[in-house]
């Protein structure tokens, strides 16, 4: 279900994939219903709204990601419910999520979109842990064909590509899937808020980033948690092979509302200081 930005890679794998394992598949363009809802709100609204590149805002472009997101899960539901039908046979199939849940936890994902499924065999899963697998999967069921897609970089590819622009997932969300999959276990597994999850990766990243560069990795991780966890009370049921999922309704009963985290921020603030400062006199003290 590709659109005008689907890459013809992104066609192409799923094209191989499925001839290896003997899937069905169907490639298709739904460009005119994602210009229909277009049309329909510049009609109702007399508005039309653009895309980043072509010189939209932030609302309009997201706006314009979702609605493509949207129409995919509603266009899986129709085929699944109907290509049996097309094919003689009975019954229907199920539909497959694919958020995973370095995604999940930062919200990097539309409401109702085609992370809306019957199953996600993946959702309990992070992305380097899957990575993992499907490097283990390359060997041992013998598919040369899924070194592609672990190379490949993550992109939604909901944006219009340019010669000055390519959407990648890791840029969008302001973090690397590696760093997701740590936060999502010390969220998890260890149990640790901003303040508890700072002091660990003072630790554990003091030799890659700074502290205040740890400091904004570790607001913007738990910011956007926050306001991103109401996601998580209509996610699609997952397959739970890891302590850290985030899935809100049958294993991590946590809240989907959330203050301001403003004591482990001033914690967080306060250390930061102390520490650049004592860095600074360390060197003026080199100085002199």
């Amino acid at each position: 279900m590709g659109t005008e930005n689907s890459s013809p890679e992104t066609r192409q794998r799923a094209k191989d994939l499925a001839a290896v394992i003997g899937a069905y598949h169907v490639d298709l363009n739904m460009d005119t219903l994602v210009k229909a809802v277009s049309d329909l709100f510049s009609f109702v609204t007399g508005k039309t709204p653009k895309f980043k590149v072509h010189g939209g805002g932030r609302a309009e472009n997201l706006a314009l990601q979702n609605i493509q997101a949207r129409l995919r899960m509603v266009l899986a539901y129709m085929f699944a419910q109907l290509l049996p039908w097309v094919r003689g046979r009975e019954g229907g199939l199920l539909v497959l999520g694919s958020a995973n849940v370095d995604e999940s936890l930062r919200g990097y994902l539309t409401k109702y979109d085609c992370s809306s499924a019957d199953i996600n065999p993946i959702g309990g899963i992070s992305k380097t842990d899957l990575k993992a697998f499907i490097s283990y999967a390359q060997h041992a069921f013998s598919l040369p064909i899924l070194e592609s897609f672990i190379t490949a970089v993550p992109t939604a590819e909901l944006e219009p590509i340019t010669k000055d622009y390519v959407q990648s997932d890791e840029a969008d969300m302001g973090f690397t899937y590696d760093e997701l999959s740590v936060f999502g276990k010390l969220r998890k597994n260890h149990k640790l808020g901003p303040w508890g999850a700072f002091e660990k990766l003072l630790h554990d990243w003091s030799d890659k980033m700074s502290p205040r560069q740890i400091a904004t990795k570790t607001r913007n991780f738990f910011w956007y948690y926050a306001i991103n966890r109401h996601k998580m009370t209509t996610i699609t049921p997952a397959y739970h092979a890891e302590q850290y999922s985030p899935d809100d309704n049958r294993f991590d009963l946590r809240p989907f509302l959330y203050p301001q985290f403003s004591w482990p921020y001033k914690k967080i603030e306060e250390t930061v200081s102390r520490i650049m400062g004592n860095s600074d006199d360390g060197k003026a003290n080199k100085q002199e």
